[in-house]
This record gives structure tokens, C-alpha cells and sequence, in this order.
């Protein structure tokens, strides 16, 4: 998964791979203590589009290549910051959706994935075709 942030007026978007398994732990501290979330709830609040956790997130990514930026400097608009999905990532929920979904809503879930899917990055993080298990508290 990527965390791309894509301010107003700028060209390219700034791209990090986001694996929380890879965050070190005294990021993950400085994230629990900013969002007051175990890191746990904090990963499953990112994918769920908690704003103030994905903020945290972006001003970890931001601050490692500025030591001295501020957290209160750290503000985007809602469609500046999103998560992208790897296909390996796509392809597993595909597998999931296919096997789970109901049948009344199977049809248009796959069809959605698949477009998805193709639109995908070419690139995929370390570990290519491996989807991890989400971190569970």
C-alpha cells in the first residue's frame, strides 16, 4: 500500500510505501502518542480514512526527510492524501470478495476490483504477490 500526498499546485504527488509492519517502533510510539490509538487501532483507523491519523502519518513520512517539521504545519485537503492499494493487495481482496461476497453483490464487487486491478501501479512493494495479514492488537 502507498500513502500518496499530491498538494494544490504541485506536479508530481510524493509517494511512500506505506507497510506498517516496517514502521519503526519509536515512529510507532510518536504515532500512538499523537493519535492516542493503540497501533493496532491506528493502522485499522488509516484504512478507514481517520483524518487525524492519516495527518500523523503523513507528518511521520514528511519529517523524516525534515527533521524540523512541525506537526501544526502538517494540513492537506481531503483529496491531497489518499491510500493506494498494490495490485497483489487488490488481487487478494478480489480472492476474498469472490469467495465471501454475497451473491447478490458478488457480480458488480468483482467487476469494480478488476477495474481496479488494471489501473493499478505497475510497481509493487518488497515482497511482490504477498499480502500480509493486518496487525491485530
Amino acid at each position: 500500500m502507498y500513502l500518496v500526498y499530491k498538494p494544490d499546485g504541485s506536479d508530481e504527488p510524493r509517494r511512500w510505501e506505506y507497510n506498517p509492519r516496517k514502521i519503526m517502533s519509536a515512529e510507532r510510539e510518536a504515532l500512538e502518542k499523537r493519535t492516542g490509538k493503540d497501533f493496532s487501532d491506528f493502522t485499522k483507523a488509516v484504512a478507514n480514512g481517520n483524518s487525524g491519523c492519516r495527518r500523523a502519518l503523513l507528518h511521520m513520512y514528511l519529517k523524516r526527510e525534515h527533521p524540523t517539521l512541525r506537526y501544526e504545519d502538517v494540513d492537506f485537503a481531503w483529496d491531497e492524501l489518499t491510500l493506494v492499494q498494490t495490485r497483489a493487495e487488490l488481487r487478494f481482496i478480489r480472492e476474498q470478495a469472490a469467495e465471501h461476497a454475497s451473491p447478490e453483490q458478488r457480480e458488480a464487487i468483482l467487476e469494480g476490483l478488476d477495474k481496479a486491478i488494471a489501473e493499478a501501479d505497475d510497481d509493487e512493494p518488497e515482497g511482490e504477490g504477498k499480502v500480509e495479514p493486518p496487525i491485530v492488537g
